[in-house]
């Protein structure tokens, strides 16, 4: 057996401009945060706090990877939004799907300082995958680099749509008449549990 462990991780804290509605009550909301982050058309909802996100395909030494990851998303009474990954499925190559596990854990938290709210947080991402032939003949470094660099561009592209998505949707929903949604949170802040 040749297992081999990819791992990634990335952080963020970006300025968040100010808008009517504080972004906590934005991040409540994991539907419309998860819908900012991921394509619409690649993601569906599951459960209450349970997505599908179906990934682009990736092309890893001649090998099209089409992985599938099940997402749960909450957010916490702070409005820390967290992100766990519950299951994965890698579609098309059995071999692979049969072997390979990833985790993936994130989490999003605004703060303030010096009267300017951020939103700050991070991503960590590993893959274990024990490799089919012939990746297992090719040197364990050259592969291990590769995969690790597979796992921080997909990382990346979660980050540069936080940085632009999700501000732009909060922007929108802040100030296209959610007050009446806004006041209701005030009054019940947890629904399901009224």
């Amino acid at each position: 057996m040749h297992v081999v462990k990819f791992t990634a991780e990335r952080s963020v804290d970006i300025a968040v401009p100010q808008q009517p509605i504080p972004i906590g009550h934005y991040l409540r909301q994991p539907q419309r945060l998860v819908g900012s982050l991921v394509d619409p058309d690649r993601m569906r909802q599951v459960s209450e706090d349970e997505f599908c996100l179906t990934m682009r395909t990736l092309s890893f030494f001649g090998f099209d990877l089409q992985p599938t990851v099940f997402l749960r998303v909450w957010t916490e009474v702070d409005s820390t939004v967290r992100v766990v990954a519950t299951r994965c499925e890698i579609r098309g190559i059995e071999y692979i799907d049969r072997r390979f596990s990833l985790q993936l854990s994130g989490k999003l938290s605004p703060y303030q300082k010096q009267g300017q709210t951020y939103l700050g947080g991070s991503a960590d991402l590993a893959v274990q995958v024990d490799l089919p032939p012939p990746l297992n003949f090719m040197p364990l470094a050259m592969v291990e680099s590769a995969g690790n660099s597979l796992l921080k561009s997909i990382l990346n592209s979660f980050k540069q749509r936080l940085m632009n998505q999700l501000l732009a949707d909060y922007a929108v929903w802040a100030n296209t008449g959610t007050e009446g949604n806004y006041i209701d949170a005030i009054a019940n802040p947890h629904p399901h549990l009224g």
